[in-house]
């Protein structure tokens, strides 16, 4: 048994939620705080879905779980003003200052519909649990080995390319495994996806569990429900999810979902915390043998695979976009890198009210984008005309579209470079100095501070991994060894998913990071002059071999190859 597991025997994670509210009223510091309840309580901490700092002791990144990314104006509102008022930044570490791009007072919008928020500290969470009570909003394992977020298509029940709205199983998927003893010590994190959606927006094929739309003809009926993907992930060791050969009734998809958590608790490895994954036990028994045990620890009758209804894969929602009920759009906007004020976000939930109908909404999207919902035709051009949507565009760039970033070295623990205000920058840089095809409506862009993949570098038409990179430039020394060592990169090409799924090559190791635009520049050029009629990017870097797109990326003015990844 690993270390983690040792701390959760000694504590069930669930406890620290009220020992959280006793940290604030005693005004523990955090070296209390370990000398009254351990080293593992760092780690128990994330089941309340707090993350200590990897820099800023004393602090925490706060995570709030945004089921299927729906969220009333109340809830939106509370968020921003939460952010507004907690998260802010003391004078020792910038105060207004701290960011060069978005000061104090942000929050980031995640791939898995969360909200995060950063210095925190953790004698206000009770206030801000409070305030979260108030409106249906919870942080509880927003972070740990249990159930996350549960995933949903942003535009369910506004669009004619679902099958049914599948919101309210969603809801109840959540609500049962949120709190819930029995299943909140997996032996890792376990990701659930639920949507009736055709076009799989939301990404069953890289998730633990993925329930997508299917029909099932009974005598004198067709019945909707879904089919089942289980096994998928990125991280190191990525792996496409596998069908089973499955059919389950809207009604029974959290007994479903319960008989495969009930599976990984007692199957799963809980040694070798490197390989615990559910998509490592699915490869090593196989699909098969994966759905025999589920189905020995269901308590409901599983039917056989009916027809498949997802046809596609839709990355995101941004524009504006006819609902299907008569007269109403629901309006996209693009968040470069997931990033916003809070104040933003407050004056985002009040447009939503302003100009909406009553059952308007704001919706998180998994490409780190926010939706603002049943907004009357007559009512789209003053929402537009608010100054946040001047700022998040409905209509930006391929680049500005595509780019996703993680949180990086700003303050994951695990991050080696910045990712936030770079992937914000190069987006825009790009949009300016590259003319893409008229038809290329968006390039996928996603870096991740390391390989922990919470970017999903791995589906991108262009994906990066952060390195430190040792050059060899005497010249450029940062060190007393006479090392230059530089923020670098791995470079990948041609990730997607949808029916030409397919993870993405390394194509490039430990690219400085200030070769990377010049490297670009050089493949768009070639990727213009041979792309064949309607060829997305990403399909012409799988069509090219890699060692000639190497050679185009080496050709820039600028120091491609030139580094090796440090120790």
């Amino acid at each position: 048994m690993n270390t983690v597991e040792r701390w959760k025997q000694e504590k069930h994670p669930l406890d620290v939620v009220e020992d959280v509210h006793e940290y604030a009223a005693e005004g523990l510091t955090f070296e209390e705080i370990e000398e009254r309840a351990g080293e593992g309580e760092w780690e128990r901490l994330k089941w309340a879905g707090m993350y200590s700092h990897g820099r800023q002791d004393g602090y925490f990144m706060v995570r709030t779980k945004v089921p299927g990314g729906h969220l009333t104006p109340d809830q939106a509102e509370v968020i921003g003003e939460v952010a507004s008022e907690y998260a802010t930044a003391p004078p020792e570490h910038g105060g207004r200052e701290q960011n060069d791009i978005w000061g104090d007072a942000f929050l980031d919008i995640t791939t898995r519909q969360d909200i995060q928020m950063h210095w925190i500290e953790l004698a206000d969470m009770p206030e801000v649990w409070e305030k979260y009570d108030e409106v249906g909003l919870t942080t509880i394992q927003g972070c740990g080995d249990g159930a996350r977020n549960v995933l949903g298509c942003p535009a369910a029940g506004l669009t004619d390319h679902e099958c049914f709205d599948a919101q309210p199983v969603v809801d109840a998927v959540s609500d049962y495994f949120t709190g819930n003893r029995e299943y909140a010590n997996l032996p890792r994190k376990f990701k659930m996806t639920v949507t009736g959606c055709r076009e799989d927006c939301a990404q069953s094929q890289i998730n633990d569990v993925g329930l997508t739309p299917a029909r099932k003809e009974e005598p004198g009926a067709n019945v909707y429900g879904f089919h089942v993907r289980v096994g998928g992930g990125l991280s190191d060791g990525p792996r496409m999810a596998s069908n089973l050969d499955v059919f389950v009734p809207p009604e029974d998809a959290v007994e479903f979902c319960r008989a495969v958590a009930q599976t990984f608790k007692e199957l799963g490895d809980r040694n070798n915390r490197g390989v615990c994954r559910m998509r490592y036990l699915v490869e090593q028994m196989g699909a098969d043998a994966f759905e025999a045990a589920v189905r020995e620890r269901c308590d409901v009758e599983l039917p056989t695979r009916g027809t498949d209804l997802t046809r596609s894969y839709t990355g995101d929602h941004v524009g504006v976009r006819e609902q299907k009920q008569d007269g109403l759009r629901y309006v996209g906007f693009n968040v470069i890198g997931g990033r916003m004020g809070g104040d933003e976000f407050v004056e985002a939930a009040r447009a939503a009210r302003e100009y909406g109908t009553e059952d308007a909404s704001v919706r998180l999207a998994t490409d780190q984008n926010f939706l603002v919902t049943h907004v009357p035709r007559e009512n789209v051009s003053d929402l537009l005309n608010e100054p946040f949507a001047r700022k998040y565009e409905h209509d930006p760039g391929p680049f500005a579209r595509g780019a996703v970033g993680c949180t990086g070295s700003e303050f994951c623990n695990y991050g080696i470079i910045e990712t936030k205000n770079r992937v914000y920058r190069w987006a825009k840089a790009l949009d300016r100095r590259i003319e893409t095809p008229d038809d290329l409506d968006v390039v996928r862009m996603h870096m991740s501070g390391c390989s922990a993949s919470c970017a999903q570098p791995q589906i991108a038409d262009i994906g990066f991994r952060g390195e430190t990179v040792t050059m060899d430039d005497p010249e450029g020394t940062t060190n007393e060894e006479g090392d230059n060592i530089v923020e670098g990169m791995d470079f990948g090409l041609g990730g997607s998913l949808g029916s030409d799924n397919e993870f993405l090559d390394w194509v490039e190791n430990a690219v400085p990071a200030r070769a990377v635009i010049p490297a670009l520049e050089e493949l768009f050029a070639a990727y213009a002059d041979e792309r064949e009629d309607g060829e997305r990017f990403y399909e012409w870097t799988r069509r090219v071999e890699n060692d000639r797109l190497r050679t185009v990326m080496q050709g820039a003015d600028a120091d491609v190859a030139g580094g090796v990844a440090s120790d």
